[in-house]
């Protein structure tokens, strides 16, 4: 069943842009120009709302106060302008699930959006305390590692990185989408700390079979 967006967005030609690059991943979309009509779909209950913040009749703010008096557990995206950080920072504190400031690339929101509703509705992963794979036993929950005997040595976000491979795996990921999993919401340096980790990984584990999708991201390819 496909996820229902609201878009508050009042610059038109932006909020067809988002509509279409929504629609085209598979979420049915109800875009509003300003808040009052908006505010009007409250209880109409949307999978997930998305607010730009500076609204010609309102503010994001208040819209997303509003919401969340009525569906507390609705996630909800805001949109800013470019560099402005105070707007990031009262939407953390206000509680909003993501943030997200122009300009941006549409595929960004959607990845936002992908995950946010996967967190929502997907189920919860089935965890094993141990797996073997391609020789190495990986013990989660003592965050060992060996293999043919000997003991192998990776610090916590290479462990962490791993496990999110393995318990998601022929999945292809974007090195946004590993950034938005696995690191802090304050990290601000180069996404391309995801590719010096899963260097570190290969390295260690040389056996260990994590695919580079040129142009995409990585896959940890399971084979039955």
């Amino acid at each position: 069943m496909s996820h229902t967006v609201f878009l508050v967005e009042d610059n038109q030609d932006l909020n067809s842009i988002l509509q279409k690059y929504l629609e085209n991943a598979g979420f049915t979309v109800e875009g509003f120009l300003d808040g009052l009509t908006a505010q009007q779909k409250i209880h109409a209950n949307p999978d997930l709302w998305i607010l730009d913040i500076m609204l010609p009749d309102t503010t994001g703010y208040t819209l997303f106060k509003e919401i969340k008096d009525v569906s507390p557990q609705t996630p909800v995206i805001f949109i800013s302008a470019k560099n402005q950080d105070i707007d990031r920072v009262v939407g953390l504190e206000l509680g909003c699930d993501d943030y997200i400031s122009k300009p941006f690339l549409p595929r960004e929101l959607i990845i936002k959006t992908q995950k946010l509703l996967g967190h929502k509705n997907g189920p919860a992963p089935t965890y094993i305390s141990s797996v073997k794979v391609n020789g190495y036993v990986i013990n989660r929950e003592n965050h060992t590692i060996h293999h043919e005997g000997v003991s192998l040595s990776l610090t916590s976000k290479e462990f962490e990185l791993l496990l999110f491979f393995i318990d998601h795996p022929n999945r292809v990921f974007t090195r946004e989408q590993i950034l938005d999993r696995l690191w802090e919401e304050n990290y601000f340096g180069s996404d391309r700390v995801v590719d010096d980790t899963i260097r570190r990984i290969r390295k260690k584990m040389p056996h260990l079979p994590i695919e580079t999708i040129y142009g995409y991201g990585y896959r940890y390819r399971l084979v039955k």
